[in-house]
């Protein structure tokens, strides 16, 4: 057996408490999932549809006045053209 010096009845005792908390942690984990995916299939059985179980919609594309407007697919062989930003005056102290 290791040694443990005089604090050895403390040392057993905290990985005792240690490892009782971490298996109900995973007990409790468990128990939670399973309660959950009861709850999840009995939603389901009443005619519940997750949200991201359906197909997502197609979001439409408006200008800024509102307008539908027709978009144009970009070739990934030439990037969109920016302008060049304007510069800005320094102020000078005088």
């Amino acid at each position: 057996m290791i040694d443990l010096g005089p604090h050895a009845n403390f040392i057993i005792a905290a990985y005792g408490v240690t490892a009782l908390a971490l298996g109900a942690l995973v007990v409790a984990t468990f128990a939670d999932d399973r309660e959950q995916r009861r709850n999840l299939a009995e939603l389901e059985r009443k005619g519940i549809r997750r949200r991201s179980a359906a197909k997502p919609a197609k979001p439409k594309v408006t200008s800024k006045a509102g307008k539908p407007r027709t978009t144009k697919p970009r070739s990934s062989a030439a990037p969109a053209k920016r302008k060049p930003a304007r510069k800005r005056a320094r102020k000078t102290r005088s």
